[in-house]
């Protein structure tokens, strides 16, 4: 009698679409009752997906007419077979043990004999992740191009709802988040720390129109990135955000709703605020230099009436704004620090003055006053 030996049971998903494919390989090797592999013969398989135990239930049968190679070898697309019962599309490979049944006539015909059953210790993937089963309450995340995850849900009454955008909350963001982009050739060993325990986290920098700019999660490569899903918000994995125009930028990573958090970008330029203020007013001009990455601010008809000390203040009016100064009269910002006082005032005799400063991405930085 010849008889069927498997040596190999290989179940691997075969690709034949976009779709997921409704088969999986298995190889085999026919041995005749001398032990001699059957070469280049005729023979007939029928294979039956068991569940539950080797004489459990049958789910689904197929049969296969097929010829071996000079080796005796049988490639089988199980799934691809002639259905006898059952529906392969159908089995749930993600509950209970499978087993797989192989009966073998070594004429070619319809006289099957058992030659063995094995258990299926590793299930198709492909095959697996067409059914997902999710517990009270949850759902299923996708993951969009761009990064972006999205939650997709089912009642009890079998309705779906509509996917939403997960985001990324301030629960799972890190305590410590970095800025990279196209302006430092995405090189995330000297990415830049934003400034803040929690949020809002923010950092100053001059960008050139269309740069681009994400975050990670610890400087150097494998950290884990956050991006721009479709809305703006900030997600793991999301996409690049872009800046729209040259200018030296504020970069706020906040909550943009209650539940989801983005990175903003506010283009502005630093300006004078004096500690108080009469008439007649000074007058202010902004420069920036982008080749040496210093403001200059001159400041014209200034006494010690008018406005002898100031501030430097960082972004537009409001709740984020950031007022800079100096604690130790020493040329360098600190944030919320003591105004900064111009040398030589007179009480009677407008002067004018030329501050120079630069501003790093944490709102350090120096200064020098001149009087012009």
């Amino acid at each position: 009698m010849k008889k069927l030996y498997t040596t190999i049971g290989l179940f691997i998903a075969t690709l034949f679409s976009a779709q997921v494919p409704q088969a999986f390989s298995y190889q085999t090797i026919a041995f005749n009752a001398s032990g001699a592999p059957i070469a280049n013969g005729n023979v007939s398989l029928r294979v039956s997906i068991m569940e539950n135990g080797a004489t459990g239930t049958v789910l689904y049968t197929e049969t296969h007419n097929k010829t071996t190679n000079a080796k005796g070898l049988v490639n089988l697309n199980i799934g691809q077979g002639t259905p006898a019962t059952g529906n392969f599309g159908g089995i749930n490979w993600g509950t209970n043990t499978k087993f797989v049944k192989v009966e073998m006539d070594p004429q070619g015909g319809s006289n099957y004999t058992n030659v063995g059953v094995n258990q299926l210790m590793s299930v198709p993937y492909a095959q697996v992740s067409k059914t997902v089963v999710t517990g009270a309450g949850q759902g299923i995340t996708l993951v969009s191009p761009n990064g972006t995850n999205y939650t997709l849900s089912v009642n009890d009454a079998g309705t779906l709802s509509l996917p939403t955008n997960s985001g990324t909350s301030g629960n799972n963001l890190p305590s410590n988040l970095y800025m990279y982009g196209s302006y430092n050739s995405f090189n995330a060993s000297s990415a830049e720390l934003l400034r803040g325990n929690g949020l809002p986290k923010v950092g100053y920098k001059y960008f050139q129109a269309n740069t681009q700019v994400k975050f990670l999660a610890s400087p150097g490569n494998g950290a884990q990135t956050y991006g721009s899903d479709s809305f703006g918000s900030l997600v793991a994995n999301g996409g690049n955000y872009n800046i729209s125009s040259n200018g030296f930028y504020q970069v706020l990573v906040d909550y943009n709703t209650v539940t989801t958090i983005g990175a903003n970008f506010e283009n502005f330029s630093p300006q004078i605020q004096f500690t108080s203020l009469s008439s007649p007013v000074p007058t202010t001009s902004v420069s920036y230099n982008t080749s040496t990455g210093k403001f200059t601010i001159n400041v014209n008809g200034v006494t010690t009436s008018n406005g002898g000390t100031f501030y430097l203040r960082l972004a537009a009016l409001g709740p984020n704004s950031e007022d800079i100064g100096d604690n130790l009269n020493d040329g360098s910002f600190d944030i919320n620090g003591d105004p900064i006082t111009f040398p030589n005032l007179s009480p009677t005799i407008p002067k004018n003055y030329k501050i120079e400063f630069n501003i790093n991405f944490d709102a350090t930085g120096t200064y020098t006053i001149t009087q012009i």
